[in-house]
């Protein structure tokens, strides 16, 4: 062994070995004389024989590094060469020898002005200096990994392109902002890798990626080095006419999937569809049934199955599930081009605590709150995100971003909004910690929300974002008067900026009242019709969601009372007084052919039960509900307008009937555009019933929900009513009709 380098420092050696010596950079790599008169390359290498230095561009040796001790330091000067090259070590090993791009000696990517908007909470694009990304350094390609840890002793890659061992590709330290990076350029796509970080305690742990874009399936939970290949879309033409829409004035019927249970094959109808086979099947499905948007639940990665996507660890990652993030690129291009609208649900709230994930990531709470008071959530055993934190909003900011971006994603769909709003939500008294003003509200979720919202609407044209917020919270859809900072009377209950909401009071209500007994249902009348006092307060969905087939819940069938011909009359109905009902629609997968039995993602729907005429019914009852729905702007032109709908008789309880009118652009001037809905929740046919018209001359039977057809007891108006000079119900005409057993009447001119 010789020492022909001087300027180590004893216990350098040891202190790299250990992983202690943070400050490689200034070590390892290429490095010039003080006098500047040489060049010197230090290198670490475990385990290896020798080492020649390869000049890159010439592919000849410089020269030979000395062997400084048993460990595996070398060093060695470059003869007389003054100016950096780029070069190659060829390592000498008991049984092989290799060539590497030593990445000591690139200088760092990351740019100034993107670390100062990462660390104020206003970066858009994190993804594309964090994480694994491919980049190109001094003409070499190769992999930039970076991660924020500010309170790590030292971080180090480890992968199995360096046999998981620490010491090898300890990280360059940036102390303004605790970012950590290094840039490999032989890792190949695919690779696995984390974090080794020692913690601020000493401590030496291993996390995943929190920026990875792909990873490993459990127990592994690795991070994977992405592919290099670039998607081509061919949606162009979609997105273009998406910066036009406005979805406020649009048809909106959304079918919510879970893509692990919606359709499954192989023998044992255990294995997923991938995203090829979705293509083939989920797309041309939905185009059948009339949706015109698809609700995808959580795709970020999830370890646990049982968590349906809503604790993600991954939350740049595209679960491995269904394929690669080509695959669902492709399968979201396909959508486009059929015509139909993809939207993500999204998981901003809370995060699990999985040892590789992000809790107490670098050993201190730099994702969630400290105090379990504000970082805890009683709920799911999961933590919340610090919004307080710049680098936590620009992480969250750049997922939504991320997947509208790369993914053409039409929406987000933020999943447990009133979690984030309420420091006291699901806390008693002493459980939380009150905000500056001393009130309830979390200022910096909703400051951060409001940053959100305005954000992507500016920077995505003709997307939607969708809050699920359960509490009577003023402004969830309202457009953002004034920012939260600036706030003067210590109001702070301020509008989110939100596009849609879903309606919980009405799928609460409805449901409530849709599983009484009918003959108690006059009792309780105003449970059916009370969402519509407040529907004109934000831009509603009515959403019956995977929420409401869970948990012991049963399905939507079995919520109804009776025996199996009333079970489906009543939800038949009660299809036909959603789809009427101001607000977007939402139905979960299921729920459009009447699944007899309680959600259960570990197994396909029954799909079998299509084989049966009630369910083949329920299935062409949602159909003719989207077509009926598309084809008339009375459905959804004036959603959040009052002119849009009028009740003909909501007090009817004796009866337990409800009739209204939709009305389309101009109801004086186009009497087709305008729906009479007539909602029997009943088993009783009332013969001579009178119903007001606002028209003279023929109306017909646009929809009958108790038709044979669609498995009823065929009770009607032989397809056509006669208005007569009558006035009813506030308007000039009227017609004495046949109001069907627990059905829904869909009546118009044309």
């Amino acid at each position: 062994m010789t020492n022909n380098a001087p300027e180590f420092q004893h216990g350098i050696d040891v202190a790299l070995l250990n992983g202690k010596y943070v400050d490689v950079f200034a070590l390892l790599g290429m490095h010039g004389s003080d006098d500047g008169k040489s060049l010197t390359v230090r290198c670490f290498l475990r385990g290896a024989l020798g080492v020649d230095v390869i000049c890159m561009k010439t592919s000849r040796k410089v020269a030979s590094l000395d062997k400084c001790n048993d460990q595996g330091l070398f060093s060695g000067k470059m003869g007389r060469r003054v100016k950096p090259f780029l070069y190659k070590l060829r390592v000498r090993y008991p049984l092989d020898i290799q060539e590497i791009i030593d990445p000591y000696q690139f200088p760092s990517l990351l740019d100034a002005d993107d670390l100062y908007l990462f660390a104020e909470g206003q970066q858009q694009q994190s993804y594309q200096f964090l994480g694994a990304n491919w980049q190109v350094n001094q003409g070499v390609a190769g992999v930039q990994f970076c991660v924020w840890a500010p309170n790590a002793q030292r971080v180090s890659l480890i992968g199995d392109f360096n046999h998981w061992d620490g010491a090898v590709n300890v990280m360059r330290q940036h102390l303004a902002n605790g970012l950590w990076e290094i840039f490999i350029p032989q890792v190949s796509a695919g690779a696995y890798y984390k974090f080794e970080i020692i913690d601020v305690n000493g401590q030496c742990i291993e996390r995943a990626d929190p920026y990875a874009k792909a990873m490993q399936s459990a127990p592994g939970n690795a991070s994977v080095v992405p592919e290099q290949t670039q998607y081509v879309w061919h949606d162009k033409q979609w997105l273009k006419q998406r910066c036009d829409k406005v979805w406020h004035q649009a048809a909106m019927s959304t079918y919510e999937v879970h893509l692990g249970s919606w359709r499954r094959q192989g023998e044992s109808g255990a294995d997923y569809l991938d995203y090829a086979q979705l293509i083939k099947q989920l797309i041309p499905y939905v185009l059948e049934m009339g949706f015109t948007h698809i609700q995808l639940m959580p795709l970020s990665e999830y370890p646990f199955d049982g968590s349906w996507g809503y604790q993600p660890v991954g939350l740049y990652a595209p679960t491995y599930r269904f394929g690669d993030a080509n695959g669902l690129k492709a399968f979201i291009d396909a959508c486009h081009q059929a015509g139909i609208a993809v939207l993500l649900d999204w998981v901003p709230a809370h995060f699990p605590k999985d040892p590789h994930g992000l809790k107490q990531f670098d050993g201190t709470s730099l994702y969630e709150h400290d105090d379990p008071r504000q970082g805890e959530h009683p709920d799911w055993d999961t933590l919340i995100y610090n919004y307080e934190r710049g680098e936590v909003q620009s992480y969250l900011l750049s997922n939504a971003c991320y997947w509208l971006k790369e993914f053409h994603f039409d929406g987000l769909r933020l999943d447990a909004v009133s979690s984030m709003l309420y420091l006291d939500y699901s806390r008693e008294a002493g459980q939380w910690l009150p905000n500056a003003y001393g009130g309830r509200e979390n200022l910096a979720a909703i400051s951060f929300l409001q940053n959100l919202n305005q954000r992507v609407y500016q920077s995505f044209p003709g997307i939607c974002m969708i809050a699920e917020e359960s509490t009577a919270w003023p402004g969830v859809t309202h457009i953002i008067d004034k920012p939260l900072q600036a706030e003067e009377s210590g109001r702070t209950q301020q509008n989110l900026g939100f596009g849609f909401k879903w309606n919980m009071g009405w799928m609460n209500d409805s449901l409530g009242y849709l599983s009484r007994d009918p003959i108690h249902r006059r009792h309780h009348h105003h449970e059916f019709s009370f969402s519509l006092v407040y529907q004109y307060t934000e831009q509603f969905i009515l959403a019956l969601s995977h929420d409401e087939v869970v948990h012991g819940k049963g399905s939507l069938l079995h919520k109804v009372p009776g025996d199996d011909w009333q079970k489906f009359a009543t939800l038949r109905a009660y299809y036909g007084f959603m789809w009427g009902h101001p607000g977007k629609k939402l139905l979960f997968m299921g729920g459009e052919f009447a699944q007899r039995d309680e959600w259960d993602h570990d197994a396909s729907l029954d799909w079998h039960l299509l084989q049966y005429p009630p369910h083949l019914g329920m299935q062409a009852w949602v159909k003719d509900l989207n077509k009926l729905y598309k084809a008339s702007s009375a459905l959804w032109l004036k959603d959040n307008e009052p002119s849009g709908f009028s009740w003909l008789d909501c007090d009817n309880a004796d009866s337990s009937i409800f009739s209204f009118i939709r009305h389309g652009d101009d109801p004086l001037a186009k009497a087709s555009d305008e729906l009479i809905f007539i909602v029997n929740m009943t088993p009783e046919v009332h013969h001579g019933f009178r119903v007001g018209l606002p028209h003279a001359g023929e109306y017909r039977e646009k929809l009958n929900s108790d038709s044979a057809f669609y498995g009823g007891s065929d009770v009607g108006n032989q397809g056509g009513i006669n208005a007569e000079v009558y006035a009813y119900q506030g308007l000039p005409f009227s017609a004495l009709i046949t109001v069907p057993p627990l059905a829904c009447l869909v009546i118009g001119k044309g």
